[in-house]
């Protein structure tokens, strides 16, 4: 039975990834038909690492769109070609002018194993977080490319930010581990446990839903690490509830 003035209010949102994404994240979910609201854990930081001669590499590995704009943002040149994660960090250095790119369209096991299938004998540059989510050189290990000489660039980190749960909410949007970690230590508080407890909150992957898990939060986990997926996978749970919060 749904609660008396609820049936003329769209789901809340919480979106707790750092900006500037979650301000493309809530533009989708206004077309969806949903409140979000930006409260982000996490923030992004850009570090100023030297830059090393990139005719020495064969190619660059983005893992993230934080990744492309913060190496971007160090270097004019765009002309390695580019493996990305998935499709938006793909369109992501699309955007930023580099003109060769492949994209895995998955997950961290889903790149080792498209570059694994495309270079061999070959030095990588992998721009990436000062703390990284995944081992890109055990996925490459594990997907064979063992010919294929890592180098790993800290170009940026996300630090957690004081950011409060907002007062009301329906879900909550975990868009990665990192985001999973920092609410998983916010819920300590049982003020934040208490309002998160009728929530729905979607996950984009599994190792985005772990933290939440250990201290026994429940969460719907996205088939496929996008957030194509994930607000998928939000709209079919939120579409399970009777009553919102």
């Amino acid at each position: 039975m749904t609660a008396p003035g609820a049936a003329d209010r769209s789901p809340r949102v919480w979106i707790t990834r750092a900006e500037p994404g979650a301000s493309r994240t809530a533009a989708r979910l206004r077309d969806m038909g949903f409140t979000p609201l930006i409260q982000p854990l996490l923030a992004v930081e850009a570090l100023t690492p030297l830059v090393p001669d990139l005719d020495r590499f064969a190619a660059l590995a983005f893992t993230s769109r934080n990744g492309v704009a913060a190496f971007a943002a160090l270097t004019p040149r765009r002309d390695r070609p580019v493996f990305a994660v998935g499709d938006a960090t793909a369109q992501a250095a699309r955007e930023a002018g580099f003109v060769a790119v492949r994209s895995a369209s998955g997950d961290l096991t889903a790149l080792a194993r498209q570059i694994a299938a495309e270079l061999s004998d070959a030095a990588l540059l992998a721009p990436q977080a000062e703390t990284p989510a995944g081992d890109l050189a055990a996925a490459l290990a594990a997907a064979g490319a063992h010919a294929v000489s890592l180098y790993p660039l800290a170009v940026y980190r996300t630090i957690p930010t004081a950011a409060a749960p907002p007062e009301a909410f329906d879900a909550v949007l975990i868009h990665s581990p990192r985001a999973a970690q920092a609410l998983a230590v916010l819920v300590a508080g049982t003020p934040s446990a208490l309002r998160l407890a009728g929530a729905v909150i979607a996950c984009i992957s599994p190792a985005a839903a772990a933290p939440l898990t250990a201290v026994g939060l429940t969460s719907a986990t996205a088939g496929t690490p996008d957030e194509t997926t994930l607000l998928a996978t939000l709209k079919a749970a939120l579409g399970k509830r009777d009553t919102p919060v």
